[in-house]
Formats: structure tokens, C-alpha cells, sequence
């Protein structure tokens, strides 16, 4: 496997603006750090998933991906973040962004043209490249996303769900190694949660894009990843694949987070019965238990033989 984000020891405070609401402060007047020795690594095509409570710095961790923090924000960093073998504090934001495209929280931010397939083509057009290929990343993008229908309409004019679509497909016509999701259903109704979800899972399945997604759906995080991350109090407090980090279900409690409905049912299980199971789906809870009951009922098939036998 090949290498493609590579995170060591990262620290980061944000700076403090004289006369600005800013972050918080220590007693002497210093910037509490948002990141405090953040070490990850991820390979090339690899869904990882990023979890944790409100200000342990999720955001934050998702824009050093791209230089952004510290380039643009300014503050103090220290540590070493290399993406798509370039170090983010020695490239420029557009190079790096070319390797790692962001998709936020609320799409329309992002929006600026009057037609969906314009808004897709201004990051291709922005790099010079020739109209003919322009296109075809267009077309490819918006395929991608199941937008092409779309193209000539007003982006402002969509729903929610179809708003993160497009901005995810203005993101995949840039041709990023690495896509970044900082919480792309935050606000969305069930309809346009599932729509963006359908889109993820097809970029994994089809693609095959290195993917960091922010996200407190438990349930598709468990679904979709290869590793899920546990932020708390900026620094990891667990890193390891989605049925070892929900079986942590306590812990998963103590930090404020919620685990599958299934990881729950596993944990109530194996307290009541010491058993061991790790559910972070329906269907591998239903095999579990039916198999489960199965030997049970055979059990008692045998002993019920027995007695009737008098043995």
C-alpha cells in the first residue's frame, strides 16, 4: 500500500486578533492549542472517518490536509503534515488543493455561478486546462454525483442534498487524489443525507479516492469505513476499524458520542451473557444471534431426547 497522508506529532493554536472575538484563553494570556500531537496515517484508496464532540478540532484537523491551517489562518503549528508526498507548510494552498479538495458544511458558501455545470467547470478553468478536457471532467463529475440532469439549473435553486452534490462534483473535476468531507450532511433532511451518502459509497466503490470524512452518523460511518478516528480533547483517544472503535461503547458515552444501534445491542448482550460479539451492522446481528439460537434450540432438542429416553 502506498502512503498518502501522513500526519506527525501536529500541534496548532489558532492566533489571537486584537479586538476580535477569537479562541479561547489561558490564564496567561496564551491561545489554548486545537490540536494537541495528532499522529495518523492513511493509505491510498482508504475510507477513513473522523468523530468527536463539538471543538476538538475536526475542522481544523481537515484544513492542515490542505494548508490552509496554517497558511491562511495563521497561528502556531507545530508537527509535520505530508499529503500526496508534499509537505503542507512548504507548497502553496492551490497546489496542495489540486491533491486534496475540501467539501464543507454548507455548500452554498461555495457557490458563485448561475448554472450548476458552470459552478463544476470554474476549478478546471481555473488551472488553464483546454476547454475539451474542461468538459469531459465536467460530464465525468457531474455523472459521478447522478447531477448531470441538473446542469443548467441555478445551484441555489436545488435542494440540500443536491447542493453537497454539486459541490462535491465541483471538488472531483479538480481531479484530487484525496477528498476531504468536513461533516457533509450536517443539516440535511433524511432525503438529502441519503443522497450524499449514496454518492460516498459510490466514490469508494467505483473510484477508489482516498477518503477523510467528518461525520456523527454513526450508523453509515460503520458502513462506509476502513478506520474510524476518535477526536477528544484535540489529541485521538481511539483509531482503529468502526466494530473495534463502537465496541468501546462506554467510552464512546463518556466522550459524548453515539455508537450504532446494533453496537449497543451487542454491548447489552455480552454484559448480560459474557459473551464477546462486536455488531456494527443488522445483518451481522441477525446471523449472530440466529446462529446463536439455533444451538440453543438444538440443545434443548438433545436434552429433551434424553429425558424421554430416561438417560
Amino acid at each position: 500500500m502506498t502512503l498518502e497522508i501522513s500526519i506527525r506529532d501536529l500541534h496548532f493554536s489558532y492566533p489571537v486578533l486584537s479586538g476580535v472575538e477569537g479562541p479561547p484563553l489561558a490564564s496567561d494570556g496564551e491561545p489554548i492549542p486545537v490540536l494537541k500531537g495528532i499522529d495518523l496515517e492513511v493509505e491510498r484508496g482508504e475510507f477513513v472517518s473522523i468523530m468527536g464532540p463539538t471543538g476538538v478540532g475536526k475542522t481544523t484537523l481537515c484544513l492542515a490536509l490542505n494548508g490552509i491551517v496554517p497558511q491562511s489562518t495563521g497561528g502556531t503549528i507545530r508537527g509535520e503534515v505530508v499529503v500526496a508526498g508534499l509537505n503542507t507548510r512548504q507548497h502553496p494552498v492551490p497546489k496542495l488543493a489540486s491533491q486534496v479538495g475540501i467539501v464543507f458544511q454548507d455548500p452554498e458558501s461555495q457557490f458563485f455561478n448561475m448554472a450548476v455545470e458552470d459552478e463544476v467547470a470554474f476549478g478546471p478553468e481555473s488551472l488553464g486546462l483546454d476547454p475539451r478536457e474542461i468538459r469531459e471532467r465536467v460530464d465525468w463529475a457531474l455523472k459521478a454525483v447522478g447531477m448531470n440532469p441538473h446542469r443548467h439549473r441555478s445551484p441555489f435553486q436545488l435542494s440540500g442534498g443536491e447542493k453537497q452534490r454539486v459541490a462535491i462534483a465541483s471538488i472531483l473535476a479538480m481531479t484530487p487524489r484525496i477528498l476531504v468531507l468536513d461533516e457533509p450532511t450536517s443539516g440535511l433532511d433524511p432525503i438529502g443525507k441519503a443522497e450524499v451518502f449514496r454518492v460516498v459509497r459510490e466514490l469508494k466503490k467505483r473510484e477508489q479516492m482516498t477518503i477523510v470524512m467528518v461525520e456523527q452518523e454513526s450508523e453509515k460511518i460503520a458502513e462506509f469505513s476502513d478506520r474510524v478516528v476518535i477526536l477528544r480533547d484535540g489529541k485521538i483517544a481511539l483509531l482503529d476499524t468502526p466494530d473495534r472503535v463502537f465496541a468501546q461503547v462506554e467510552l464512546m458515552h463518556e466522550i459524548g458520542l453515539a455508537v450504532p444501534q446494533v453496537s449497543e445491542l451487542a454491548y447489552l448482550f455480552n454484559t448480560r451473557h459474557n459473551t464477546s460479539y462486536t455488531f456494527t451492522c443488522l445483518e451481522d446481528a441477525y446471523q449472530a444471534l440466529v446462529s446463536r439460537i439455533t444451538v440453543y434450540e438444538s440443545r434443548i432438542t438433545v436434552h429433551e431426547s434424553e429425558v424421554a429416553y430416561g438417560r
